[in-house]
């Protein structure tokens, strides 16, 4: 192979492995294929590889450690399968570089190639220096009359961010992957800088970061209220939108992904991507998975109107759906401009590349994919069995994951809850709806939120899928937080710049008599009694339960529903709240949860009866009687009262136990517990009324429901004092609890 070298420049240190002050650049002759993409240190030089399709040429560039000038650009002199490759010996870790793409520029025929403008690397594994928006980032004249149809000579380099080789050596200790059961998962969403920012005992230093997501004081919080995995919103490479910027505002929660295998710069202290490892270590050490929150669907380029940065200038006719009608227009189901053709081999083994990458470099517990739906288009429709979920079963490495669908797009059809393949869990925005609406008091809820309790079986229970199908929500980072929803009739989204037009108007919110914050003790008293209702409605129900960052200290956001752009004390979580008396209701509520194997099944219950006459679920009136027709359909019944117990498909154990649950949105009822499967004493184990919700007490058949309580029973054992209590504690063990809260 001929030695081919365009261009030689004067340059100390791009890497590790570096030669002099003064040095040539060129592919050796050694230059061999490697099955990988992107930037791969060898420990002696590093290989280049990426695609495109439709290029004519391609131009490998690198650049001063400080970025700012460019020291070589070499065409990449191996082509195989749409795969260009080289590699340079001598250079390594710390090197920054960057891609230029020869080829027609036909807009109209979906081709948009502009050697002018550097191009991020879809493989780097991490990214040096800031995106700063200018003009020259785009391929054609801003402003020209021919707009997106032109073509601008500018180069982009001074501009645009740069690839950075990384050598993935790191010492993990022997971490290993938790793969926690489903049943025993509690899903705690976060961002890393709004979870760090004020927190009191977090590192000044630290605030913002991975390290600081990590530190002691979060790892100790999410550890006593009982939190099994943290699932964290974007943290890939992403750039600040150039509109929000122009606003005084930036892109917080990260939903315009450019990078997909590199760690977002702003949330490391340093410059070391070892940061992030640091981090799922110690989340591990501490027994909670990592879920990272991933953005496959879409692009941080926009539309055909949007810069070229990376995917656009190496191939957008490869990378991206266009419209079938005129190819010179992206097609968006994600309401950012473009679609990210996931169908496509290259862009599909892209995907699936980063996945593997985050697992087995980042060693990451799973995921959760933004607008799913759009994954799962074949012919611009939603198709279930399609090529990415297909993909996704039968990979090894991602098929054991935790992996979680946000089930809807903005497109035709793209609304699919329950409609996704095992093994993928779903976002269940049903749940947050129904049980906002009961405890709010809308009429004919019983049903739904019954069905909600259960699983969501109608959405669920088929295709053989389990119990564990739905992750259920209260609130999550877009829409009102749980305070916000107990404290707000109407969004309040005026700081986003938007006249107060953009999230969602529908939120089955009630203020409970005042907008924002009140200094009456009645209206605060009802709203922390309604949390105290929804967390435990949450927590009692089969499926997995999530729980948003700052929910259980009564965080808000003064009635922004939809704080993307916030990245100050709107958005970040309020830490001088950890006075809440809500934490230790939500700490027990979750050890209640785990305590109980009844609320947290693998297999749906069905209603049916054993041989032996055994139920494992049933509904009842207040009276006792079983739940009919009548009931289930009356819009003014607002209470709900199950037994569950073991599914009759689990191995008989023991002794038969169970609980009975019982909502009561409306007043004060009486409540005949019923005579189950032999249990006729019953013993309180929470009352949400109470002045202590966990008190327990030894009742008649006959118990009272007060108005907007939850309260749930076990059998009389289950809930009587240790043998060994002194007098005293089997006192107050049994003592009722005032119901006025």
């Amino acid at each position: 192979m001929l030695l081919e070298l365009l261009q030689c420049s004067n340059v100390s240190g791009l890497g590790n492995g570096q030669v002099g002050a003064s040095m040539s650049y060129a592919f050796s002759e050694l230059d061999f294929l490697k099955p990988e993409l992107g930037a791969e240190y060898t420990g002696r030089g590093t290989h280049f590889s990426v695609f495109s399709a439709h290029a004519e040429q391609m131009e490998l560039c690198l650049f001063s450690p400080d970025g700012k000038k460019e020291v070589a650009r070499l065409a990449l002199p191996k082509r195989e399968g749409d795969i260009w490759s080289g590699y340079i010996a001598d250079i390594g870790p710390g090197t920054l570089y960057g891609y230029r793409a020869h080829g027609p520029y036909d807009p109209k025929s979906g081709h948009r190639f502009n050697p002018n403008k550097l191009l991020l690397d879809p493989y780097a594994k991490q990214t040096a220096g800031d995106l700063r928006w200018d003009d020259a980032l785009y391929g054609y004249t801003v402003g020209a009359k021919g707009g997106d149809l032109t073509f601008d000579k500018r180069d982009s380099a001074p501009f645009m961010v740069k690839g950075v080789v990384q050598d993935s050596d790191f010492d993990w200790s022997n971490d290993q992957a938790i793969r926690r059961p489903w049943t025993d998962t509690i899903i705690y969403e976060a961002h890393v800088r709004g979870m760090t920012m004020t927190h009191p005992k977090v590192p000044d230093r630290l605030r913002g970061t991975f390290l600081g997501m990590c530190s002691d004081p979060i790892v100790d919080h999410l550890v006593s209220l009982g939190i099994s995995a943290v699932e964290l919103l974007p943290i890939q490479y992403f750039p600040n939108d150039r509109y929000l910027l122009e606003k005084n505002l930036n892109n917080y929660w990260g939903y315009q992904t450019l990078g997909f295998f590199a760690p977002q710069a702003r949330y490391m202290s340093s410059q070391q991507i070892t940061e992030i490892k640091t981090m799922v270590r110690k989340f591990h050490a501490a027994g909670i998975e990592v879920i990272m929150d991933v953005v496959y669907n879409h692009t941080a380029e926009g539309s055909e109107r949007g810069p070229t940065l990376s995917f656009r200038g190496l191939d957008n006719a490869s990378y991206y759906i266009l419209s079938p009608d005129d190819p010179r227009h992206t097609f968006d189901t994600t309401g950012t401009g473009n679609t990210l053709n996931v169908a496509h081999p290259m862009v599909m083994r892209m995907v699936l590349d980063s996945l593997r990458y985050w697992v087995g470099v980042m060693h990451i517990d799973g995921f959760r994919f933004d607008l799913a739906s759009t994954l799962g288009r074949q012919d611009l429709e939603f198709d279930r069995q399609g090529i990415f979920f297909g993909a996704i079963r039968q990979d090894p490495i991602l098929s054991g994951v935790k992996l979680i669908a946000e089930p809807w797009d903005v497109g035709e059809g793209g609304y699919q809850v329950g409609g996704f393949p095992h093994p993928f869990r779903e976002w269940n925005d049903k749940f947050r709806d129904d049980v906002r609406r009961f405890w709010k008091r809308d009429g004919g809820m019983v049903s739904d939120v019954a069905s909600r309790l259960t699983g969501s079986s109608l959405q669920f229970n088929h295709s053989d899928r389990g119990a564990t199908s739905s992750v259920n929500l209260l609130s999550a980072h877009d829409g009102f937080t749980l305070m916000d929803t107990v404290s707000f009739n109407d969004k309040h989204n005026e700081a986003n710049g938007e006249d107060n037009r953009d999230g969602h108007s529908d939120n089955h919110s009630d203020n409970m008599g005042a907008e924002g914050t009140v200094e009456d003790e009645g209206i605060a008293a009802a709203r922390a009694r309604r949390r105290r209702n929804m967390m435990a409605t949450l927590l009692l129900s089969q499926g997995i339960p999530m729980i948003l960052a700052g929910d259980e200290i009564g965080n808000s956001q003064d009635g922004n529903n939809n704080a993307y752009c916030q990245d100050n004390e709107i958005g970040w979580v309020d830490w001088s709240r950890l006075g809440d008396p809500f934490l230790v209701f939500c700490q027990k509520m979750i050890a209640l949860r785990k305590a109980h194997s009844e609320l947290r099944q693998e297999r749906f219950l069905t209603g049916e009866t054993s041989e032996d006459g055994r139920i494992e679920i049933a509904w009842y009136k207040a009276d006792g009687q079983f739940m009919d027709d009548d009931a289930w359909n009356d819009p003014e019944l607002r209470l709900v009262c199950v037994y569950v117990s073991a599914s009759l498909n689990t191995p008989n154990t023991e002794k038969i136990g169970g609980l009975v649950i019982v909502l009561n949105a409306g007043g004060d009822c009486e409540v005949v517990l019923p005579e189950v499967n032999g249990i006729k004493d019953w013993g309180r184990l929470l009352d949400t009324g109470a002045d202590d919700p966990f008190s327990a007490f030894r009742p008649d058949r006959s118990v009272v429901a007060y108005h907007e309580t939850v309260s749930v029973f076990a059998p009389k054992g289950a809930s009587e004092p240790p043998k060994n209590a002194s007098p005293a504690e089997r006192r107050r063990w049994f003592q009722f609890g005032r119901r006025r809260s």
